[in-house]
């Protein structure tokens, strides 16, 4: 079953938590706090996502993250794209290497065709649709104090 990582996982919830705060900076502890992801292994996706640009981080007093921009333009692609990397939905469904266009596996076809449409929806879906469903499932995803 393809899914997304664990780790992009970890980063879709910490940014859904940024969303509810504005222009206002969040502590990793707050973020730890509202999400259940360890702190340790949430500094290491909030470094990653502050290297991406998805993220801004304040340093000191008064300081925190927050997100770069509207969570309404953040898509789950893009999150996925800075923690995985470049071309992170895999070419080959069963994992070979030489498969391609030109020496194609029994199922390149299909898969060339799926991957178009997982990654065309998670280009659609964004940050605020995680944040808005969230909400409405009931749980409390705000880093905010």
């Amino acid at each position: 079953m393809l899914a997304l990582s664990q780790t992009t996982g970890y980063a879709i919830l910490a940014l859904s938590c940024l969303d509810g705060c504005q222009d206002r900076w969040v502590l990793a502890k707050d973020i730890a706090a509202c999400t259940g992801i360890p702190l340790p292994y949430l500094s290491k996706v909030l470094h990653t996502l502050t290297g991406s640009g998805l993220v801004v981080a304040k340093r000191g007093y008064r300081g925190g993250f927050r997100l770069s921009r509207p969570s309404k333009l953040i898509s789950l692609y893009e999150v996925a794209e800075a923690v995985e990397g470049r071309g992170w939905l895999p070419q080959c469904l069963l994992g070979i290497d030489a498969c391609s266009d030109k020496r194609a596996c029994p199922t390149h076809a299909f898969w060339k065709k799926q991957r178009k449409k997982i990654a065309d929806q998670l280009r659609r879906l964004t940050l605020r649709d995680v944040a808005e469903f969230e909400r409405r499932r009931g749980a409390r995803l705000t880093g905010c104090k």
